[in-house]
């Protein structure tokens, strides 16, 4: 490998942290000259510190993962629920339309204005969260999962068909085979959803922990590195997840598109 290659591949593989750096040059900028109080923003090393120490000595990292296991139980529990849906309505477009009003309705409803809903039908507690989280994150799978299983392709379906495949092994052999990239698309748009929902409702839905309820305690005593700290972490967080699914979708829909 040439030494031009070797240079050309490093830059390739830095080039999502110029963007990163290019933020915290800008916040640092705006710190050091006083554009911006002080105490609405911290330095970006004084939000650093904060977060290495919640993470280390304090209790950043009980609060990570208990948003961790909130999102990852309503994610579940969204795909547990809206991928069948899904298929079956994609399945009949003719029932499928029957009930697009319906599914298009409640996916473009503010999450937040069911809050009262979800409280009156679960209570203050862990299930209201987990529950509305649920709810937002499997409209938008069974949003993409339907999608698909319409938009799969006439051609493999025809060729199941004329080797005399059954109705039902083309649907399990060759739609939801064809749908699945469809499908990891909403999986992935899904549990950012999932992961912004379950944080505002820490926020307002009775919890004592969470970064939902980090953010907004930090913010009412002014703890302005504490709530940087929790953001950065809300941010890093859904980063992760959506890279997680990226990769997933690499190994495991490699066939998407061809």
């Amino acid at each position: 490998m040439s030494q031009n290659t070797k240079i050309a591949k490093f830059i390739r593989q830095i080039q999502p942290l110029i963007g990163a750096a290019f933020l915290v040059l800008l916040w640092w900028l705006a710190s050091a000259g006083r554009l911006i109080d002080p105490v609405l923003l911290p330095s970006p090393a004084e939000s650093w510190h904060a977060f290495i120490y919640g993470l280390t000595e304090g209790t950043l990292w009980h609060d990570f993962w208990q948003t961790i296991v909130r999102t990852t139980v309503s994610f579940v529990i969204a795909i547990i629920v809206a991928v069948p849906i899904g298929v079956f309505l994609g399945s009949s477009e003719t029932v499928y339309r029957s009930v697009e009003f319906s599914v298009d309705f409640f996916r473009s409803t503010p999450a937040s204005a069911l809050f009262p809903l979800f409280l009156v039908m679960f209570g203050v507690g862990e299930e209201a969260k987990i529950a509305v989280a649920a709810f937002g994150a499997a409209l938008i799978i069974l949003f993409n999962t339907a999608y698909g299983v319409m938009n799969a392709r006439k051609q493999r379906q025809l060729a199941a068909r004329v080797m005399g495949a059954s109705k039902f092994r083309i649907l399990t052999d060759v739609t939801i085979w064809e749908s699945l990239p469809q499908t990891f698309v909403g999986m992935r748009s899904g549990i950012s959803i999932a992961l912004v929902i379950v944080i505002v409702a820490e926020m307002f839905i009775g919890s004592t922990d969470g970064l939902g309820q980090r953010i907004i305690n930090a913010q009412m005593i002014f703890d302005m590195p504490e709530m940087y700290a929790a953001i950065f972490a809300s941010g890093a967080l859904g980063y992760g997840l959506n890279l997680l699914f990226i990769i997933l979708e690499r190994r495991f829909v490699h066939w998407g598109g061809k």
